[in-house]
This record gives structure tokens, C-alpha cells and sequence, in this order.
């Protein structure tokens, strides 16, 4: 009994993901929820637009953090400050005392909205409130979209994470070394065919969150395969660089879900990035689950112009040439010691 107590310990020891799992693990996600599980919004991005901008802005509680006035400017370029999403309320100024004020509030940002459209209901009669972009504020219009992205993080990373280690395991790596392909290739290769396949999966989660939680898809359809198939690209990629610094399948998985439990918790999807700790909310803006919601929620929602979205989809094109990079040259790594004693021990047979 005490022997095998102490063997088991020998090979934990031996095994660091296995304690990052048993140690690290729980102390982050302690980390994380007591940073990060905070549904409300302290402040929120307000613009103010009419004749009386300037005073009005002066008179909203400390809340609203106004970025901006534009005295010139009308109630529909308010209503795309929101679709641009430049900011979470916009207020349209009366042109005189006694007139009633207008406050857009975007929709899409669930959390900000309801804490917005409380703020405002204590003006009474004196500002009209309307919500655009998710008028009733129901939870399924924005956690659908950013439940699409999770739903293809889990099956890119978990799936891909398996496909290099499963060469290894089976021996047949070796023989990788000394075909006439490059590691690039050989990537690209792992690549493509869970690429087209988590396409499709794509198709089908979109259309059926639409159906059976009445989602509305306003925007560019070519937009949004724009953003997915850079999103797709970083998270399969995610998934060979895992296997890449993987020996077994059983490490794989490990880190598979190591990497994959921030990106429930830390991409907005659950808790609003605004209500985060500094800290934790940096962690967040390294994540591509949190630009693929940007994207999703931007389109689908809000009808976002590209313009608006350049952001998330430059940061995904980013991750996806770093992390393609990351899993070329680590598997180059791999491959270069077993070519050369593959390729002597060809040219011996030749010889002889």
C-alpha cells in the first residue's frame, strides 16, 4: 500500500500538467471568478447629440461617462454611434427647455443596457428610453452568438489538439521527416479538413440558433464568414500547436481545456468585460473568443458596418499568423531530429 501510495506520487511529480491541472487550475479559476464574476456595470460609454448637448451632457449623473458631444448632429447619426459601436448610450438632446430627451441604448451589450435603462427610468418624464438592436434585452440574442464561437473553440481545439499526437503514438511521425513536404504543409494539411468540416458546423449552429431562439442575423453575411474563418483558422491552429507540445493524447485533452476554460470565462460571453478587474479584463482582450463575439454580436445584432469591426478582425488575422507560425516552427522542432538518422540509415541500405 505505501508503496504504491509513493509511486503514484513519483509520477505526478513526473507529470507537470497533470499538477498544473490538480494545483494551478483551481487557484485560477478562484482568481478568475473573484475578479471576474461581477454582472454589473459601473460606467458606460455616452455620447450626446442636439441643439443642447453641451448641457445636457453636464447634467447626467457621473454614470454615463460622456466621450463626446455633437450639438450638430441628428437622432439617427445617434442610433449609428450605437451600430458602430462607439458607444453603449446615446442621448438626443431637446432643442429647448421643457422638451422631452431621447436616450438610445444598444441592446447588444446586455448587461450595460439594463443598468443603463435603470438609471434612466429614475429621470421619469423627462427622457424617453428606447433600446435598440435587442428591444425586450433577451438573454438568448446575445449569448447565441457568442455561444456559436464556444461551441466551435471546443470542437476546433479538442479535436485538432489529438491530430498530431496520434502521429506520434502511432509511430508514423518519423515517416513525416522524410516526405517531400514541408512542416507548413504538413499543418496546413491538419488544417483544412476540420477547417471545412467546422464550417459547416458553423452553418448549422447559426442557423439553428436562429430558428429555435428567434435570433436575428441583420448584417453582412460575407462579413461574418470574413470573421469566422479567421476565427476558425486561430482556434484549429490553437489545436495543432497543442499537439505539437503534446506526447500523449491524454496531455493534449489537458491542455486543451486548460486554454479553453479563460475563454468561457473571460470573453464576455458570461460576464461583461466593463465589470472586470483590469487585470482579468486584459486577459480577456488576448482571447479570440472575445473578438469572435465582437464580430458575431456586431453582425447578427447591430447590422455593423466593417469599418467598425477592422478591430477583432485584424486581431484574429494576428493570432492566426502567430499561432500558424508557433505550430510550423514547433513541429519543425519535432521532425528535426528523426530526419537525419531516418535518412542515414536509407542511405546505408543504399550503399549496401
Amino acid at each position: 500500500m505505501r508503496a504504491m501510495i509513493l509511486k503514484e506520487f513519483r509520477e505526478l511529480r513526473r507529470d507537470p500538467r497533470t499538477m498544473a491541472m490538480l494545483i494551478v487550475l483551481p487557484l485560477l479559476l478562484l482568481v478568475i471568478f473573484g475578479y471576474a464574476a461581477n454582472f454589473y456595470v459601473s460606467s458606460v460609454k455616452t455620447a450626446v447629440v442636439g441643439p443642447t448637448a453641451t448641457q445636457v451632457a453636464q447634467s447626467l449623473p457621473g454614470y454615463f461617462d460622456v466621450t463626446d458631444t455633437y450639438p450638430d448632429r441628428t437622432a439617427a447619426e445617434a442610433k449609428d454611434l450605437l451600430r458602430e459601436n462607439e458607444v453603449d448610450v446615446a442621448v438626443v438632446a431637446p432643442a429647448g427647455p421643457g422638451e422631452q430627451a431621447t436616450a438610445f441604448v444598444d441592446g447588444s451589450n446586455m448587461f450595460a443596457a439594463q443598468s443603463s435603462v435603470g438609471v434612466l427610468n429614475k429621470f421619469g418624464d423627462r427622457v424617453h428610453v428606447e433600446v435598440l438592436f435587442n428591444p425586450d434585452l433577451k438573454t438568448s440574442w446575445v449569448m447565441v452568438p457568442a455561444i456559436i464561437g464556444l461551441i466551435l473553440t471546443f470542437i476546433g481545439t479538442i479535436i485538432t489538439s489529438i491530430g498530431l499526437v496520434r502521429e506520434r503514438e502511432a509511430g508514423t511521425l518519423e515517416q513525416l521527416a522524410v516526405m517531400p513536404i514541408r512542416p507548413s504543409q504538413v499543418i496546413l494539411g491538419k488544417i483544412v479538413p476540420y477547417f471545412l468540416l467546422a464550417a459547416v458546423d458553423l452553418i448549422i449552429v447559426t442557423v439553428l440558433g436562429m430558428l429555435l431562439f428567434d435570433v436575428p442575423f441583420n448584417g453582412n453575411v460575407l462579413i461574418f464568414a470574413l470573421g469566422s474563418a479567421l476565427f476558425l483558422f486561430v482556434v484549429l491552429g490553437l489545436g495543432v500547436f497543442i499537439s505539437t507540445v503534446s506526447q500523449t493524447t491524454g496531455q493534449a485533452i489537458q491542455t486543451a481545456f486548460m486554454l479553453l476554460m479563460p475563454q468561457i470565462l473571460l470573453s464576455g460571453m458570461i460576464f461583461p468585460l466593463e465589470a472586470m478587474a483590469a487585470g482579468v479584463r486584459w486577459i480577456g482582450y488576448l482571447l479570440p473568443l472575445t473578438y469572435f463575439t465582437m464580430i458575431s454580436q456586431g453582425v447578427m445584432l447591430r447590422d455593423a458596418p466593417i469599418s467598425s469591426l477592422w478591430l477583432p478582425l485584424v486581431v484574429l488575422a494576428v493570432m492566426a499568423v502567430v499561432v500558424f507560425t508557433g505550430a510550423t516552427l514547433r513541429f519543425r522542432r519535432d521532425l528535426a531530429p528523426n530526419a537525419p538518422k531516418v535518412h542515414n540509415a536509407a542511405s546505408e541500405a543504399g550503399a549496401e
